[in-house]
């Protein structure tokens, strides 16, 4: 350990550490701009210039490592005066146009300025003009002549996203950051840059001019768009959401964003939005009140579900819904009788499932992945699940950790990995066996000779019909290693679904098989969060009664229900949520209620008054969190062990035809589907149908040409491409909304020529 002296006060440090760390540990403040803590060190900006004991000129604070005795100050007349002129020479040519800039009011330029700077420039030559760049639907570069060419952005794309997608080029004074020519920034964390440029250069495209940062209310929240977690700084006004930003927790997002979490707001008051409760009478649609909505339900449950008809009511749930509004649908069914509860909306086996002794879970904490020497990860595509995660895992892979990646696809991850293979998925669990007795493969070798190793199954492997027999062999590979075995979790609430025990009676695939007379959709769209969404849509269609519970409108919702009901996203509603790593987060609503819509926990619980159930006197989430989950998260209901029987029925051999690439990036829930800056990405483009060159041939297809997909009874025309990086009789096809019909989304597929 080493001794400094900062300003008069004594700290002890580590060896390694700067003048700059050593400052903020004992709470002394020094201006920068281009030094951040998750960054490299570039010493670009010399804004954090300052005096050193015997040194014979200021050094920069960010690249000046301490020694033992070392004295600084930052405040020292030849600190003071070092400062003032690097921040009167990046003023030389920065423009007057604060009034204007998005950045204003939050602007670290702007800060450091009023307490650095000078109240009169001396220069009086021309300011440097630089073109505006177009980096794509999500950041706004159309300001550059602002930029201080701190590099922020650039070594972020590098280090954090993993490839370089922004660049400086030209010196001196032409110096320029911008994107590769032609391409826009197309990493699914781009949004981050927004919050790292420390002035208006980079800002978010969706928010431009849209209000002043003193004009925003903040409120803290907690994402529903994926299983990790991510804490939120929710800005509003007027109450509406205006803007998202990352509220910083190190143990699970850390100071990052992905874009979907940042910019899904953008998908709440779409035009598709419900406004007021409807009903369809004589095939036409028309607005009611809430008391004769609710009627309607009570009265169509009961006459369905009279006479001991329960089992002819089904409930479909969505996993994102919150601890809260789980916990009431199920004790509403209860009540009524109602025995066929499903959130596994994408399930195909459930054998797993039904042989759980707790909930599917990360099988650690989020930060301990991380810490693992050894990970191999089985059937995710984990840029499109978990962005946040595979940035940690990335940053994780430059040290000592060893990645292995088995797969249906070659995901390009950006980091170094030990081993990436491609196999068909029928080939999974047969080559998890030979890994769990083999002491010679790289894969096997790292996990059994790691000090701590981790297995993780991603939503390929959850959402295969041969789910039972890749766990199994994952459970006796992960027990043969003495690493930890993990799942992925598919959705924001999806480990709070499982601990709640929410599923119940017939899967949905079962439902869809036989239909019920009766179904309560919970924020569904069946063509689309359902497995085999065609299929599912027709079960519907023969049921007496539809009832949708949904923030949003749809051309399906509207064919097959005959009741919609405007029920509140999270970010009017409060509530609890559990992630991936079993932490359970609660929030509340960031604005009041769009329309006539109301929280779901409240629709709920007027339902179990009506229909004169006992227990359904709650005044505010607490309550309903307190009844569902006294104790918290149980942590001996964190368990993924399971008796599951392998074999049995799922894909018989790799000449099946398969179609993979589970989810697309932003496809995942309602909200995400309806930002149209989202949609305007790379990301969100209609996928072509990729295949390996072998089977294109086989199967009498040419790159570049259409074919008819076909699963079950539905067929979409898709654009089919070479990709040698597949395995053979592999269907590389995401799911999108213009194919969201087709079928489920790891299961046999038919391609044909157009």
């Amino acid at each position: 350990m080493l001794q400094i002296e900062i300003d008069g006060k004594q700290a002890t440090v580590a060896q390694g550490t700067t003048v700059i760390e050593a400052a903020h540990q004992v709470g002394t403040y020094i201006p920068h701009f281009c030094y951040h803590k998750k960054l490299s060190i570039a010493a670009n900006c010399r804004m954090c210039l300052v005096e050193v004991e015997k040194a014979t000129k200021p050094l920069p604070a960010c690249a000046t490592p301490v020694t033992d005795g070392m004295v600084v100050r930052t405040h020292s007349p030849k600190a003071k005066e070092a400062q003032a002129g690097v921040m009167e020479f990046l003023l030389i040519n920065h423009p007057l146009d604060c009034p204007t800039c998005d950045q204003g009011g939050e602007c670290q330029l702007q800060d450091l300025a009023v307490g650095y700077g000078k109240s009169a420039s001396r220069y009086t030559e021309e300011k440097r003009a630089v073109t505006g760049k177009d980096m794509g639907p999500l950041v706004s570069a159309a300001e550059m002549s602002r930029c201080i060419h701190c590099t922020r952005c650039v070594r972020f794309t590098e280090e954090i996203a993993g490839v370089q997608e922004i660049a400086m080029a030209g010196r001196g004074e032409h110096s320029e950051i911008m994107p590769f020519i032609g391409k826009a920034v197309e990493t699914e964390l781009s949004g981050n840059v927004i919050d790292l440029c420390p002035v208006g250069a980079l800002t978010s495209k969706p928010f431009r001019f849209d209000a002043r940062t003193w004009e925003l209310n903040r409120r803290k929240s907690v994402s529903a768009h994926d299983s990790l977690g991510s804490n939120l700084i929710v800005q509003t006004k007027d109450h509406t959401v205006r803007r998202v930003l990352p509220l910083e927790n190190e143990a699970i997002n850390e100071c990052w964003l992905s874009d979907r979490d940042r910019f899904a707001y953008e998908g709440l008051y779409h035009e598709s939005r419900l406004k007021n409760p409807k009903i369809k009478q004589g095939g036409e649609w028309q607005d009611v009140d809430w008391k004769t909505a609710l009627e309607y339900v009570k009265n169509a449950v009961e006459c369905i579900a009279k006479d001991g008809n329960q089992d002819q009511v089904g409930i479909w749930a969505n996993p994102m819904n919150t601890v809260e509004e789980l916990y009431l649908m199920k004790k509403l069914a209860r009540g009524l009788g109602i025995r066929h509860i499903a959130t596994r909306l994408r399930e195909l086996d459930r054998r797993v499932s039904d042989g759980l002794s707790g909930a599917q879970w990360l099988g650690q904490g989020i930060r301990e992945l991380a810490q693992n020497d050894a990970v191999l990860l089985v059937g995710a595509n984990l840029r499109k699940e978990q962005p946040l995660l595979a940035a940690r895992l990335r940053a994780a892979a430059k040290g000592r950790l060893q990645l292995s990646v088995i797969g249906s696809s070659k995901e390009v991850l950006n980091m170094d990995l030990l081993a990436q293979e491609t196999l068909h998925p029928a080939e999974w669990a047969g080559r998890l066996k030979t890994l769990a007795s083999d002491t010679d493969n790289p894969i096997a070798a790292s996990l059994k000779n790691a000090g701590k190793a981790a297995l993780i199954l991603g939503a390929e492997v959850q959402n295969s019909p041969d789910y039972a027999a890749v766990y199994a062999a994952a459970q006796e590979l992960a027990d043969a290693a003495g690493a930890v075995l993990g799942i992925l979790p598919q959705a924001a609430d999806s480990v709070g679904a499982d601990l709640l025990e929410a599923d119940t009676g017939d899967s949905l695939q079962e439902m869809i098989a036989s239909p019920k007379q009766a179904v309560l959709l919970f924020n569904v769209e069946p063509e689309i969060d359902a497995a085999n969404g065609a299929k599912a849509v027709t079960a519907l269609k023969q049921a007496k009664s539809v009832m949708a519970f949904t923030a949003y409108e749809s051309e399906t919702l509207l064919d097959v229900c005959d009741i919609l009901l405007p029920v509140a996203p999270f970010t009017e509603t409060s509530g609890s949520l559990v992630n991936m790593e079993g932490r359970l987060q609660s929030f509340h609503g960031v604005v009041q209620g769009f329309g006539e819509s109301r929280p779901l926990w409240k629709v709920l619980r007027v339902l179990g008054n009506l229909f004169e159930l006992d227990g359904f006197e709650y005044h505010d989430t607490a309550g309903i969190l307190q009844e569902a989950l006294p104790q918290g998260v149980p942590s001996e209901k964190l368990n993924n062990r399971a008796a599951v029987v392998s074999g049995g029925e799922g894909f018989q051999t790799a000449s099946d035809l398969v179609r993979v690439g589970g989810v697309g990036l932003y496809h995942t829930d309602p909200i995400v589907r309806r930002s149209l800056p989202l949609q305007q990405t790379v990301h969100a483009a209609v996928p072509a149908a990729r295949v390996n060159p072998q089977t294109l041939a086989a199967l009498g297809l040419q790159s570049g040409g259409e074919a008819w997909a076909k699963q079950n009874s539905a067929r979409f025309s898709v654009t089919v491409e070479a990709d040698p990086s597949l395995p053979q009789n592999v269907v590389y096809l995401p799911l999108h909304s213009k194919n969201a019909g087709l079928g489920a989304l790891m299961n046999t597929i038919e391609l044909a020529g157009a």
